[in-house]
């Protein structure tokens, strides 16, 4: 089963998450992303959640952990295709408050 789809574009890495997230998955997804980012080195990441049917905590330690890394290379991340239940995680969790990250 593929965790994550991940396209790289001009300026961006496109992550299309394509499991539930949660403890087991998140590391794996994170492992990958990670290495990606730091090959790469893309100016955007984008983390494409319209794939996901479930989220726990996981997933938001997975954006904030990704913002983090990107940060420290000068990218910023997108969090993109939210379901209205991850959209509301995330608002509780003041994730939108982070300089580098963007919810659309």
């Amino acid at each position: 089963m593929r965790l994550a789809e991940i396209k790289e574009t001009e300026s961006a890495l496109l992550v299309k998450l394509l499991c539930e997230i949660d403890h087991h998955t998140a590391k794996s997804i994170r492992e990958e992303v990670d290495k990606r980012l730091e090959d790469v080195k893309p100016r955007e990441l984008i983390l494409d959640f319209s794939g996901v049917p479930f989220m726990d905590s996981s997933g938001l330690g997975l954006i904030i952990g990704r913002a983090g890394k990107a940060e420290a290379q000068g990218a910023f991340v997108t969090v993109e295709g939210l379901s209205e239940s991850q959209r509301k995680l995330i608002r509780m969790s003041g994730i939108e408050r982070l300089g580098t990250v963007i919810i659309k």
